[in-house]
């Protein structure tokens, strides 16, 4: 399968079968001639020594400093080794690849006067897997992501580290053994390579795509606590959620009313019991809450991936150059803060189920922690330790990263975005709500297991029995960070929602 891409018509899951599923993608005929027409008109203003910034003008602060036509390439090479100064963890060779497209994609629009050669050589790099080594800190999100955007850039020049065929090595060398030759950049296309939003948007898209389906296994993972707890889902009819108006809302309660019909457990009403804690009544409203802020983060991020987020933008038919900010990431910014909190949402809710399935005083009679001789063993014990230790974490990584500003470029640039650092710690928070839900799981599977699986609704049965094809119900203590890593990895891959749907169909 290929991904065509134009600069238009992008999609989050196309983003996804790139970075993650290794699919190809290659330009279209129509983007190969925007492209090419911008390029013309650099080529014609170079010629007339047009003043236009980034082409015959430094950066940043350097902006009013002429640059001659034959030290243009000069230029943008030293803007590529000047600016690749990122620091950190080296970004997954997913988000690398997802930048790669993104940078492609925006480029492919037509507005940025890059050469068609040097745009295909990224692809190039893209499907033959020549991945660079992007460290991951060293981006406020304005001006773009540069410094590691430039770490891209540097080995199609022939500079810096790059994976190939599961080796790191030297840019020059992987990019040899990739059958491809170095480059060298010429005027403009260094900046049109670096100046944008595409290290923030490329994690933004991936962290989406997981958590549109984390929404999914968060009902799941509540309406088999539910049932664990013998809950009463007379709180998800439709009637009580229609009354408030929110979609999200009313899709989790149908979400759970499908998860739970025929279930034994779970009832519309249980004898002695008016109502339920808040962590099962109010399901949907809280993960409804997180449906509609990430519904508005999918809009953001589907806009963003097929925008010019570079600068100064060629208009060729009008004729005009035009200086700009589109490479400012507060858009991003502000969506990736609004995803940290709806996700980190989601596993504090979840925390609050586990702590009710493991305390006997609260648990509808199962046994203390989810374990049979409770004091020689300690069964589940630890297990709510380990989650409610992660939700903790996730209030400090959720506190907004774009209300924060520094100065740079001796004050030119004077505010920014910190898009990439919200990016990065909705990333981070993405894999602790994967944890947490596991381990919800990992509880309500167990408590399952002592009320009677056969009891469960067929949906619920589905995942029960995904569950047991690999984690089998706990009698005696055991290592219990290997059991959760496999409900982890299952979350991870999409797996809970995969069973569920294979019985009651699609989920909202």
């Amino acid at each position: 399968m290929t991904i065509y891409i134009n600069g238009n018509d992008l999609t989050i899951e196309d983003v996804a079968l790139v970075a993650r599923f290794n699919e190809r993608a290659s330009l279209t005929e129509e983007a190969v001639a925007n492209m090419q027409k911008s390029r013309d008109y650099v080529e014609k203003k170079l010629k007339e020594g047009a003043i236009i910034y980034g082409l015959t003008t430094g950066f940043g602060n350097f902006s009013d400093t002429y640059i001659s036509a034959d030290d243009a390439p000069a230029l943008q090479n030293n803007l590529i080794i000047s600016h690749s100064c990122a620091l950190g963890k080296p970004l997954d060779t997913q988000i690398v690849r997802a930048m790669m497209l993104l940078r492609c994609n925006a480029l492919a629009k037509g507005n940025s006067g890059i050469r068609v050669s040097t745009v295909e050589t990224l692809l190039k790099m893209l499907n033959r897997g020549v991945h660079p080594i992007i460290p991951s800190q060293g981006s406020l999100g304005a001006s773009g992501d540069l410094a590691l955007l430039a770490h891209m850039v540097l080995p199609m020049l022939g500079e810096g580290l790059a994976e190939y065929k599961g080796d790191i090595m030297p840019g020059r060398e992987a990019m040899r053994r990739a059958g491809l030759p170095v480059i060298q950049l010429t005027a403009k296309e260094g900046l049109a390579l670096i100046n944008g939003t595409q290290v923030m948007t490329a994690i933004g898209a991936l962290a989406l795509y997981d958590a549109e389906d984390l929404l999914k296994t968060a009902d799941i993972a509540a309406a088999m606590t539910c049932e664990a707890l013998l809950g009463i889902k007379a709180a998800y009819d439709p009637k009580v959620h229609a009354l408030r108006g929110h979609a999200g809302q009313s899709d989790s309660a149908a979400n759970l009313l499908k998860l739970l019909e025929g279930s034994q457990l779970a009832q519309r009403t249980q004898p002695g019991r008016v109502q339920d804690a808040y962590s099962l009544r109010c399901v949907p409203q809280i993960h409804g809450g997180s449906r509609e802020a990430i519904a508005y983060v999918h809009g953001v991020i589907a806009r963003e991936i097929n925008a010019v987020t570079d600068n100064p933008l060629i208009f060729p038919d009008e004729d005009q150059v035009i200086s700009g900010g589109n490479f400012h990431g507060q858009p991003v910014a502000i969506a990736m803060d609004t995803l940290k909190i709806a996700l980190a949402e989601l596993a504090d809710v979840s925390g609050c189920r586990i702590e009710r399935m493991v305390n006997p005083h609260i648990n509808s009679g199962l046994p203390a922690f989810l374990i049979e001789s409770g004091g020689v063993n300690s069964g589940f014990m630890i297990t709510q330790y380990a989650a409610a230790s992660i939700v903790s974490e996730n209030k400090v990584l959720a506190h907004p990263a774009s209300v924060d500003s520094i100065p740079s470029s001796a004050n030119q640039e004077d505010h920014v975005s910190m898009g990439t650092t919200a990016a990065r710690q909705a990333w981070e928070i993405l894999g602790n709500v994967q944890k947490v839900l596991g381990i919800e799981l990992f509880a309500a599977t167990q408590a399952i297991w002592m009320r009677g699986e056969d009891k469960l609704a067929p949906a619920t049965r589905g995942v029960y029995d995904m569950v047991r094809k690999e984690v089998f119900p706990i009698t005696k203590d055991v290592v219990m960070h290997e059991e959760m890593v496999k409900f982890q990895k299952m979350v991870s891959e999409h797996r809970v929602s995969a069973a569920a749907e294979s019985v009651c169909g699609k989920l909202a």
